[in-house]
């Protein structure tokens, strides 16, 4: 409803004020279509008014020269003598679109909508006497539209396959808010033929609806089983003294029904689908409006039954077809979940898994281990059927079964005898896992109910070969992963030495799964005259080469550092053999700090180089923290790696710390990198007033975590020291987590 005031000045006012009486205003609208009336006062006094006004508000023409409240009391409650005091007062015409009336007294109550015009009328010199009312009914076309609307959404659904309950209950939904003192059902025509089965009522009782769920179709069965029988609509004004509803009357009643017309609901050739029933609370006849409703919706409910009919004609020729796809298609979707298993025992744990209850109630895998069978995954759909398995009958027998399957490598299948039926098993069936010609194992299923059939095994075989060649892979995988991590293993010390006057802690973890060999590395070892060798670097790429390169420098400077007094001369050492050693030509390189450390009496001196690796920092003993941001180019690119030493004072609570690039450049779930200011803060945020190198390292790794997660796509490494008195005791803490 749209509703607004116009101003309009005196003058205007006064050009457009009615001046004419009564008898004017009867001759001007009485026969027009547009209701009419003039009030006066404040009383709102009706002074005249057209025959339209009459018949539409069914008031009496007698009552002409009363105030319009007692002419149509029920206009009151519903905001009208606001409005119309308004305008009194105001002067302001107000109109409104398609506004919603009830008219008519109790038991007689209609709906109407119209578009309304209130002007104000004015004497000779202004001054507002009364009110000139103005309307158009648009009930038939705001019926007409809402009914349009309605069953434009209902051929949609019909249109989309919606399922028929939802169409129809939409559509009874529907009819009893255009009409809200009509109640919908819906029957439909039982596969038999010679009954109607409840479709749809919202608003009538569950048990009203239960009853009438099977209602014969033949004559003298109330509205709907006789319209059924006859083919045609069926009219029951008043159901206490119509003879179709004696069997029902007592039922309507409880109902709180009292009429009822029930419409055939046939398809184009006439076959019978069902009914549409319109019931009333009170005993009458259908309205023009009742009978144009009942027309079009079973119309709409016949579409709809024909249009499901077809759909579940077409869903069973397709289900045969369907059931055909749905093997292969669990085939490839436990196929993929089983080849994502990178664990040899998680593989045939996700087959098992799988099997459940998909193809039978319980399931076991048995693989050979050490020479004997064993019991290694079990699943079942509840869990008394898992407990049948710790029955020792059914055990042994299931194992000597799986033994004679692993010697044969062929599928046995064992149906029902009455003693497994006493065991609670209808029959199983052994498969088995095979890979190369072997069989290294047995795939068992169970059945608890109905016995497995041809369709069954011949889907557990199929599974059971895919499962064996991943449960192969996995293997194969698992090995790699421990020779790497073995060939890892040697890249780096075993433990840190003991460093007088200092402790070490260190810490590695690889990127990934751990299945190739990383780059980073970092070494502590003695050198000729009480000195000390300390580095960490980064070989770029993974795998073979970078294990080769990683010990090409550990050996390099090993080797130089015991006849070179210069650690720029080691670095320069290394990145000889690297371009010796061909990493040129391989598009290698390495990053890397080397450093040599030396006792003095109150600390410990340290020479650096850094060759193109993340920057080393300090952490003072106050807990400031400085970067050491020397220069210096990658190492096995060139032959002048241009080293420029940084020599370095630690006193006791003083520690360097070392990482490479995957502490630093670790990144969070948005991309943003971990980065030398966290790994600072993380230095800084331990409190104690003498940190061991142990305890730092702990504070970073635990900080990156917290950072990035467990994941990481790069190796990361930490190795640090820290400056202790020269009596304090020394320990070295090396830290290699997967």
């Amino acid at each position: 409803m749209s509703t607004y005031f116009e101003r309009r000045s005196p003058a205007t006012a006064h050009s457009v004020t009615v001046h004419r009486r009564s008898e004017a205003y009867a001759d001007l609208f009485d026969q027009a279509p547009v209701i009419f009336a003039v009030l006066t006062g404040p009383r709102h006094l009706l002074e005249a008014a057209n025959t339209a006004f009459f018949e539409t508000l069914g008031c009496d023409r007698g009552r002409v020269g009363e105030p319009i409240a007692q002419v149509v009391p029920e206009l009151a409650p519903q905001g009208v003598l606001d409005r119309l005091d308004q305008v009194y007062r105001t002067g302001v015409a107000y109109r409104s679109r398609d506004g919603r009336l009830l008219l008519g007294g109790p038991g007689r109550q209609r709906e109407g909508f119209f578009d309304f015009t209130y002007e104000p009328r004015r004497d000779p010199v202004g001054r507002t006497e009364g009110v000139v009312v103005i309307a158009v009914e648009t009930t038939a076309y705001h019926h007409a539209h809402l009914l349009a609307a309605e069953q434009r959404l209902l051929l949609e659904q019909i249109a989309r396959d919606a399922p028929l309950e939802e169409i129809l209950f939409g559509m009874a939904t529907a009819i009893e808010a255009l009409s809200p003192d009509v109640i919908v059902s819906v029957l439909l025509v039982d596969a038999d033929g010679r009954h109607l089965r409840h479709g749809t009522a919202p608003r009538l009782p569950d048990f009203y609806n239960e009853a009438v769920d099977g209602t014969p179709i033949a004559e003298g069965v109330g509205s709907c089983g006789t319209a059924a029988h006859r083919r045609r609509p069926v009219i029951v004004t008043d159901i206490a003294t119509d003879p179709l509803w004696q069997d029902y009357r007592e039922l309507a009643s409880r109902a709180g029904v009292a009429a009822c017309w029930s419409t055939p609901i046939q398809d184009a050739d006439g076959r019978l689908l069902g009914t549409f029933a319109m019931y009333h609370r009170t005993p009458m006849a259908p309205t023009d409006k009742d009978m144009a409703l009942s027309a079009a919706f079973t119309r709409i409910a016949a579409l709809a039954v024909e249009r499901h009919a077809a759909v579940a004609a077409s869903h069973a020729a397709q289900e045969r077809e369907r059931a055909a796809r749905d093997d292969l298609a669990f085939l490839l979707e436990a196929g993929t979940a089983i080849a994502r298993e990178t664990h040899y025992a998680d593989t045939l744990q996700r087959m098992a898994r799988l099997t459940v209850p998909a193809l039978a109630p319980l399931c076991c895998v048995h693989v050979v281990e050490c020479g004997q069978a064993q019991r290694i995954a079990v699943a079942a759909s509840t869990r008394d059927r898992e407990e049948l398995l710790s029955s020792r009958a059914l055990r042994d027998e299931v194992d000597a079964a799986v033994a004679r399957v692993l010697a044969s490598g062929t599928t046995e299948t064992v149906h029902t005898d009455g003693r497994r039926a006493q065991l609670g098993v209808t029959g199983y069936v052994c498969v088995p896992l095979a890979t190369r010609g072997q069989a290294f194992g047995v795939l068992t299923l169970l059945a608890t109910d109905l016995p497995l059939d041809g369709r069954t095994i011949a889907l557990a075989q199929e599974l059971a070969r895919r499962t064996a060649s991943s449960a192969d892979n996995a293997h194969q995988f698992s090995d790699r992963v421990r020779l790497a991590r073995d060939l890892q293993a040697g890249l780096l010390p075993p433990e840190l030495p003991g460093l007088p006057g200092a402790t070490l802690a260190a810490s590695y973890h690889p990127a990934g799964e751990g299945l190739d060999v990383g780059g980073d590395f970092y070494d502590v070892f003695p050198l000729p005259g009480d000195r000390w060798a300390l580095m960490i670097g980064d070989v770029s790429g993974r795998g073979a080469l970078a294990a080769t390169t990683t010990g090409i420098v550990r050996h390099t400077a090993h080797a130089a550092a015991r006849l070179l007094n210069d650690p720029a001369a080691v670095v320069s050492a290394i990145n000889d053999a690297l371009l010796a050693g061909g990493t040129a030509d391989e598009d290698q390189f390495v990053s890397l700090i080397y450093g040599e450390l030396r006792h003095t009496a109150s600390h410990l001196a340290l020479s650096l180089i850094r060759a193109g690796h993340v920057p080393p920092l300090v952490r003072r003993a106050d807990g400031t923290v400085v970067e050491l941001a020397e220069p210096g180019l990658l190492l096995g690119i060139g032959p002048d790696p241009g080293a420029c030493p940084c020599d370095i004072e630690l006193h006791p609570g003083d520690s360097l710390v070392l990482v490479t690039d995957g502490i630093t450049e670790a990144r969070s779930a948005d991309g943003e990198f971990f980065g030398e200011d966290r790994l600072a803060d993380a230095l800084a945020a331990v409190r104690t007033t003498t940190p061991t190198a142990a305890a730092l390292v702990d504070s970073v790794t635990a900080a990156v975590t917290a950072f990035a997660g467990h994941a990481t796509l790069d190796d990361q490494a930490v190795l640090i020291v820290t400056a202790t008195s020269r009596s304090a005791d020394v320990q070295g803490d090396t830290r290699t987590t997967a």
